[in-house]
C-alpha cells in the first residue's frame, strides 16, 4: 500500500497519509489530486489512480508548537539512526545524563545509542563511562520532516517550501 502526501490549500505540507485515505478524501471532494504514484484502486463502478500527492480544497489552521514532540521514531530520525556514542546502527534511546541522576526527558539530554553502549554506559554520565558524544542534542525545529519516515518520489518538490 502507497502513502500520500496531503498539503493545505497553501501548498504547505500537512501530513502523509496512507493512499486509500487520500482516494477517499478525493471521492468525498475534500482535496484534489495532484501527483499519482502509478498504483490504481478498483471498485464495481470506478477506478481511480492512487493519489502521491494531495491538496485539501480548504485551508486548515494548524496550531503553532515550538518543538516537534520527543518521540523515538523522532530521536532516531534526529540522529540518522546511529549511535551517538560509536557511530554505529542505533537501537535504543539513551539519557545523557541519567534520569536517576537528575536528567530529564527532553530534546537535549536524549540520543540514539546501540546496546552496547547504553549497557556499557549504565546510569553514568558519558564522561565516566568514557565516552563523548558525536553530535550534542538539540531539539529539532521541525517536526514535520521528522514524522514523514521514507520520502517518497516527488514528493520533494513540496517539501523545500
Amino acid at each position: 500500500m502507497g502513502r500520500a502526501l496531503v498539503l493545505n490549500a497553501s501548498e504547505s505540507p500537512l501530513a502523509v497519509v496512507a493512499a486509500r485515505r487520500a482516494v477517499v478524501m478525493v471521492l468525498k471532494e475534500k482535496a484534489d489530486v495532484i501527483l499519482s504514484n502509478g498504483m490504481v484502486f478498483h471498485s464495481a463502478r470506478l477506478t481511480i489512480e492512487a493519489p502521491s500527492v494531495v491538496r485539501l480544497r480548504r485551508y486548515v489552521h494548524v496550531p503553532y508548537r515550538p518543538h516537534a514532540p520527543l518521540t523515538r521514531r523522532a530521536v532516531f530520525a534526529r540522529d540518522l539512526g546511529t549511535c551517538q556514542y560509536c557511530g554505529a546502527a542505533a537501537e535504543n534511546l539513551d539519557h545523557v545524563i541519567p534520569r536517576s541522576r537528575g536528567g530529564l526527558h527532553t530534546w537535549d539530554n536524549v540520543v540514539a545509542s546501540c546496546r552496547k553502549c547504553n549497557a556499557r554506559k549504565e546510569d553514568r554520565t558519558p564522561h565516566e563511562a568514557g565516552f563523548s558524544l558525536l553530535r550534542k542534542p538539540y531539539a529539532p525545529r521541525d517536526g514535520f520532516h521528522l514524522t514523514l519516515g521514507r520520502i517518497e518520489p516527488g514528493w520533494e518538490l513540496y517539501l523545500a517550501s
